[in-house]
Order: C-alpha cells, then structure tokens, then sequence
C-alpha cells in the first residue's frame, strides 16, 4: 500500500518534492529547531495534557470549549483594479485550520455553518489533522463528512500538521490540491490564476517559483500558503492576493484579543484579518478549528468570505 501511494505521489508531485516530503515525514517530530521557528509546541505532545490541566485549574476549560462552537462569519473585500470583468463578485470561501480530529462536536458546527453559505468556490489553507504525526484516517473521516456540504470547486494546500500521504484521499474527495502548482479559473472566456504551495512553515517545501511559474505578469493571482509567513517572497513573486492561516490568531489571547503568540514568523499585523504588503493584499485566517487544546479564549473562529471587484 505505501509503494503505491509512493508511486502516486512521484508521478503526481514528482520525484523529488514526494521524497522530500515523506523523508521530513518519517523524521521524528522535532520540538526544538527546524522549520523557521525554533520552537514547535504543537509536536511537544507531552504537553498537551498539561496545558489542558492548567486551563481546568483556572477555570477558564470548560468556558473556552463553548467557545470553539461560536463560530464567526468574517467578510473580506479585496479590490483589484486589474480585475477581469466577468470576476467581478466572484466570492471565495475561505476555510483553514480545520484540526477536524480534534473536538468532532466542533467539526459538525463547521459542517452546519459552511451549509449555509453562498459562494462560488472554497479554498482551504491546511491543517486538517490534529496531531502532527501518525495515522490520518480520523482527519481523513471528518474531510469526509465536511466535503458533503462543500460546494464545487474546492482547492486547498497542506499544513505542518498534515501529511502528503492525504493528498490522494483529498482529491478523491473532489478537492484539488495545489502543492507549488496553479490552476486557472476561467469564465467566459477571461482567466484568473490560483496557485498553492506546500507547507512552509515546518516541512520547508515550498517552491513559490514553481507555482508561479506560466502565470503572466498582467494576470490577476491569488496565492494558498498555510502560513503567511512567506510574505515577502510572494510578494516579489508578483501575487496580487495571499490567502493564508496556521496562527490560529494566537487561539488563546487576552482581552482585546491580544494573542500570546502566534507560532509565526511575521509580522504581528499579519498574525490575523486583512493586511497589505507592498502592492500584495493578504488575509490570514484565525481558522475554524484548535490546536494543541480543543480551547478558544477571545479569539472565535472564524469562516471567512472574500469577495472581489474591480477597484
């Protein structure tokens, strides 16, 4: 079974990208170093249990499990003046940090909530998986469930919790990775660019110049990354939109929603909502599910719409 998925990988990311990707993957998680963090909490898993312990001495558990179902409709308009006419409108589903294995009560919210929704494709930033190692058929389950109420098209990329071993499951179930790829969206005739990239974050297998590779310099692109903190290279690259998440907006914040830390290597502005970056607009969803503990403190997540015009 794994020479098969093995041979799938090779031919469908070629050979090198599947070999490194599976040789990080076979690693242990390391908790110090790596990446471009130092410090990686979410593979200190003797932690978790502690940190839960904590939160149930203070008092706040209980109250900040509640609050992982209150879940936010954000609205986002990204003016763009280079806009094809026939775009105008077009509305994305943004959808990151599902960790959908980790509290199922909170999965079904999302399921409930998305049902609602009118938008004309979906994109999702990673993270669909709670831990950052071992078996995904739990994540892969609640994918499962989630993708009845998607509608079609529905494009994604991984996270540094998610392994490659997902990415035959997912486009099985009709979700199209995009892994230092890009796809054309085309209506009537004119063409919007969407490009995706692999985990950045940990994994360090992105390869911008790939996925930017074919897309005309006039052309309108949008960019999937788990992690905004590529910011300046996909800016130079010349992407008009980035669409991104992993911070979780710091999950658990003080008052004011105040983030702690958000495991990201940017700048705090871009640690949630909206933000620009030279002529490059970006978005850094504070996602819909939690990591480490099944807890939200002033911080709820969030669904997000995005909707484009010409400006």
């Amino acid at each position: 079974m794994d020479s098969d998925i093995n041979e799938w990988l090779a031919r469908r990311l070629g050979a090198v990208h599947a070999r490194q990707r599976l040789g990080i993957e076979d690693e242990t998680p390391r908790v110090f170093g790596k990446g471009l963090n130092f410090f990686h909490p979410e593979n200190w898993y003797s932690t978790h249990a502690i940190i839960r312990y904590l939160l149930k001495l203070s008092g706040v558990y209980w109250y900040g499990r509640r609050k992982t179902l209150d879940i936010r409709l954000k609205q986002n308009e990204i003016g763009l003046p280079n806009l094809p006419a026939y775009f105008e409108g077009l509305t994305l589903l943004h959808l990151s940090d599902l960790h959908v294995d980790m509290y199922p009560e909170a999965t079904h919210a999302l399921i409930e909530f998305v049902d609602k929704l009118d938008y004309d494709l979906c994109v999702i930033t990673g993270d669909y998986r709670a831990w950052t190692s071992g078996p995904i058929d739990a994540a892969m389950d609640g994918m499962r469930s989630l993708c009845t109420v998607l509608k079609q098209p529905v494009y994604a990329v991984l996270g540094n919790h998610d392994s490659i071993r997902m990415a035959p499951e997912l486009e099985d179930l009709g979700i199209q990775m995009l892994l230092n790829e890009s796809t054309i969206i085309e209506r009537q005739g004119q063409k919007l660019y969407l490009a995706g990239i692999d985990d950045a974050h940990y994994y360090r297998v992105d390869n911008l110049e790939k996925s930017a590779d074919g897309i005309p310099a006039d052309a309108v692109s949008i960019l999937l990354s788990h992690t905004p903190e590529v910011y300046r290279q996909a800016a130079h690259c010349g992407f008009d939109v980035m669409l991104s998440g992993h911070t979780h907006g710091g999950q658990i914040c003080l008052p004011g929603g105040f983030p702690l830390t958000l495991d990201a290597k940017c700048p705090r502005y871009m640690g949630s909502g909206s933000w620009l970056y030279h002529t490059m607009q970006g978005y850094t969803s504070v996602g819909s599910g939690t990591s480490i503990v099944d807890v939200r403190l002033n911080c709820p997540p969030e669904v997000t719409l995005h909707r484009l015009h010409r400006s």
